[in-house]
């Protein structure tokens, strides 16, 4: 019997107490592997320390997003779905990124890769499990839980993957999708791994992924590969206080201050 543990996140957004926190849960699990799904950057004050981090440490990440406007100095498209106080504070979000991280990051935001493809074979068949940021199209949309399942299934298919992992909407879930027939040895199933630094959900905890691949390389079954949303609870009031001390907007700060409310209540309980 052998066991190889996987650790999947997204979503930093430069919360420094958020990934320090993922990083010590999953080093108290023991996880063999880590790999990241970018947007290390904006939002929080600490770009450069989660990058440093990420490089020290030779976390497999993807480009996100927010990495890529960094990175090539892309202009800001305000979005539709922000008012105008949220646009501003955005604005000015990015801003503070782009004058804090240091040439040699944003070298490294540049070189990147889209995509990472993981292939796990067991003695009746290969299940391909697929990492990408946002989409297998895009690493700017949205692909939230109640996405259309053929849309989903077509992407899939194009790229071959039997599982498709995603970050970007700070929403988790794990959502096994109907094969449409197809009879492979495993049904498709579409995650989301949640935000590690801003999550939308509601108990606003730094989320990530964990996967267990276990067997003895004789067949596929249902607990071959087990995916597990883990929730860590971080000082948040750290963020809060660094962000207040900064130039970024308070915005950020009132967004992260729930994660304090949210600790504080089940200190209690």
């Amino acid at each position: 019997m052998y066991m190889l543990t996987i650790a999947i996140l997204s979503d930093i957004h430069a919360n420094l107490p958020a990934f320090n926190a993922v990083l010590a849960d999953i080093d108290a699990r023991k996880v063999d592997q880590i790999f990241c799904l970018g947007d290390l950057v904006d939002f929080a004050p600490w770009p450069n320390e989660v990058i440093d981090i990420i490089r020290q440490n030779r976390i497999p990440t993807l480009m996100g997003n927010h990495d890529e406007r960094i990175a090539f100095d892309h202009p800001l498209i305000a979005l539709r779905k922000h008012n105008a106080e949220e646009t501003q504070a955005r604005t000015a979000a990015i801003d503070y990124t782009r004058q804090a991280i240091t040439e040699n990051n944003k070298a490294f935001l540049t070189s990147l890769p889209r995509q990472i493809q993981l292939s796990f074979s067991f003695a009746d068949t290969t299940i391909i499990i697929l990492l990408v940021h946002a989409s297998t199209r895009t690493n700017d949309e949205y692909i939230y839980e109640s996405h259309d399942q053929e849309d989903l299934r077509a992407m899939m298919n194009e790229k071959n993957a039997d599982v498709l992992i995603m970050g970007h909407t700070h929403m988790s879930y794990i959502r096994p999708l109907n094969d449409n027939g197809v009879g492979k040895a495993v049904s498709p199933i579409a995650i989301n791994c949640g935000s590690v630094g801003r999550s939308k959900e509601d108990d606003a905890l730094a989320t990530y992924l964990l996967l267990t691949i276990s067997g003895e390389q004789t067949t596929f079954c249902e607990d071959s590969i087990r995916y597990e949303l883990i929730k860590a609870n971080y000082p948040a009031e750290q963020t809060v206080a660094k962000i207040h001390a900064s130039s970024i907007p308070n915005f950020y700060a009132d967004f992260l201050q729930r994660n304090v409310q949210h600790s504080s209540s089940a200190t209690q309980k």
